[in-house]
């Protein structure tokens, strides 16, 4: 796409930080791909780029030429990396430039059905009688898992030992095959998971309860008053990206997150669209940073 916006690219590369395929980046990508593709007049390759709790992508998305050609799809973890890693290799909010926070979903706290416990009152009980002895699966050190599970463990005043993985799909594999006992993971890979009955849904993060999953109980009214960090996925580009670009990319955006079959297939997987503007999404991003560079503080992390 040339800088003045009216040449289409022939293809747009997605750095990924979901990890593995099946992550809930992935999945929500490729619920958009073909409407986007269609949108954009072009081929949307979706490249996963895991490790590093996700910084990788960001890296290699940082670095990319700012042509058009490559934006990031990311995560909630792009909120709290700056204030977790001393050394991070790029400015979360200077090398990039944010496009929309294209759909939101809750987090679903859940355990391997050997697990004696049914809810989360149970689970703080079993916790406390047992502590450090229940291990919890993270997608490693720095990724949304990790991080809304550290704050669950600091807000339930509970210690579950983890045990890392590499991405949110290997993490959930631990918990299925019994390797761990408790994880927090997304509500678009944990649902299938949780139909088949190998994996126990306990609550989800949100303050309110998801249509997607309305029998399970918030981790809020379970017993820790005052939790709430739901799943968010935005859209960047390298900051030296032309506006009209950025304005190509985001009509494109919206156009597919207002089409009813879209916000049909995103509900499906229990994730509401956003799609709001990019001065919208900068602003919530930066709160966000700010939010969790306080927590950070408080639980030492």
């Amino acid at each position: 796409m040339n800088t003045d916006g009216k040449r289409k690219p022939e293809a747009t590369e997605v750095a990924e930080r979901a990890g593995n395929t099946g992550g809930g980046t992935d999945i929500l990508a490729r619920a958009l791909q073909d409407k986007l593709e269609a949108a954009l007049g072009a081929s949307v390759i979706i490249d996963n780029r895991g490790g590093a709790g996700g910084t990788l992508g960001c890296t290699i998305a940082a670095r990319a030429a700012p042509d058009g050609y490559t934006l990031l799809l990311t995560s909630a973890s792009y909120s709290f990396a700056p204030s977790l890693y001393k050394d991070l290799p790029y400015d979360a909010v200077k090398d990039f430039k944010p496009i929309t926070n294209f759909a939101q979903a809750p987090l679903v706290l859940a355990v391997h059905p050997s697990l004696p416990v049914l809810n989360v009152k149970e689970l703080l009980a079993l916790a406390r009688k047992r502590p450090g002895e229940i291990h919890y699966a993270s997608a490693g050190r720095g990724s949304n898992i990790y991080m809304t599970t550290e704050l669950f463990k600091y807000m339930a005043k509970i210690n579950l030992t983890q045990v890392p993985y590499k991405g949110g799909g290997p993490a959930q594999i631990g918990l299925i095959s019994g390797e761990t006992q408790v994880i927090i993971t997304g509500i678009l890979g944990a649902i299938p998971h949780m139909k088949t009955g190998r994996m126990r849904g306990l609550a989800v993060t949100t303050k309110q309860r998801s249509p997607a999953l309305p029998h399970l109980p918030t981790i809020d009214e379970s017993g820790v008053p005052g939790y709430d960090k739901p799943g968010w996925f935005g859209l960047f580009s390298p900051a030296a990206v032309p506006g009209p670009i950025i304005a190509h990319v985001y009509g494109a955006m919206a156009k597919v997150l207002k089409n009813p079959d879209t916000v049909k297939r995103l509900a499906a997987e229990g994730a509401v669209a956003v799609g709001n503007t990019p001065e919208e999404f900068g602003a919530f991003v930066r709160s966000e940073i700010v939010e969790w560079a306080k927590l950070i503080r408080d639980m030492k992390l």
